[in-house]
């Protein structure tokens, strides 16, 4: 089977969404960017379209739908209604229509919902195919923090996401590792069609970088640093075509871009999901 090449795509969760990072992005090749209605206090699309409107044809642009801005705060909804709002609100503020929206963290409002979630997932994911037919975006996907709540829901009536987003990398428990190879068997997604995001579960200055030397994943990781081989193994647990980072330093983007020549020793990779369930067994018992 043909694996895509690794694609990095420009994550906006934390960043300033200042243009020299856009442009920084685009000389370096990486040409997707990925942010949400809830991102920059609910601007980020209005943001993106003033600061760097001409820039934004030059990307393909995801976005995510879910949270609201509600009276105590943020809320999360899975309101066909609200939903479709929402993506003909991030069409209109980016000036055009995304190429991606992905439904955002359905197991927040889903574990609040039981026994009625099968069919409230099922709404939602209805709705944003609904928005995708009608021309409000491209494609739409499902993202997700937690994928576990959602093995049971999936059956033939739902409609199938074309992308499924789910956390990468070391740091990620088996658990949620085996739950979102699941989800990516039940829904027969490609290697393209799967994306990671927060492959150093939050930042490269976290302590954990300095005890654990992430290079033994590699078949040459004396050429790359521990940062970049953590990133470059995130693209095998689980297995993606592309993962979302976010930064706001080009130089650290391009540090990450350079980590895709890293060939990833498979047999290493699957040793340590081996020890991860172990482990996780053990805990359990």
């Amino acid at each position: 089977m043909h694996r895509p090449d690794p694609r990095v795509v420009l994550g906006l969760h934390r960043s300033r969404h200042e243009r020299r990072l856009l442009t920084g992005a685009l000389d370096l090749g990486v040409t997707a960017l990925d942010t949400s209605t809830n991102y920059a206090g609910f601007r980020s699309h209005q943001i993106l379209a003033r600061t760097a409107g001409d820039l934004l044809p030059k990307f393909t642009v995801s976005t995510k739908v879910g949270y609201f801005a509600g009276s105590d705060g943020v809320e999360h909804s899975l309101d066909p209604v609200r939903l479709k709002s929402a993506v003909a609100e991030a069409a209109k503020d980016l000036g055009r229509e995304p190429d991606l929206v992905f439904l955002h963290n359905p197991e927040q409002s889903l574990r609040e919902a039981v026994p009625y979630n099968k069919e409230l997932l099922a709404a939602a994911c209805t709705a944003l195919d609904d928005a995708t037919a009608k021309g409000l975006c491209a494609a739409w996907g499902v993202a997700s923090w937690d994928p576990s709540p959602l093995l049971s829901m999936v059956f033939p009536t739902v409609p199938r996401p074309s992308v499924l987003m789910v956390r990468g990398g070391l740091l990620v428990g088996a658990r949620t590792l085996d739950a979102a190879d699941t989800l990516i068997d039940a829904w027969d997604l490609g290697d393209g069609e799967v994306w990671g995001m927060s492959p150093f579960g939050g930042a490269t200055s976290a302590s954990v970088w300095d005890r654990v030397d992430p290079r033994l994943f590699l078949q040459d990781g004396g050429r790359f640093s521990r940062v970049q081989a953590a990133f470059r193994t995130a693209y095998h647990l689980p297995r993606v075509g592309s993962i979302a980072v976010g930064t706001d330093e080009p130089n650290h983007l391009g540090e990450l871009v350079g980590a895709l020549a890293g060939q990833v020793e498979e047999r290493t990779v699957q040793e340590y999901r081996r020890l991860l369930r172990d482990r996780s067994d053990d805990q359990s018992s």
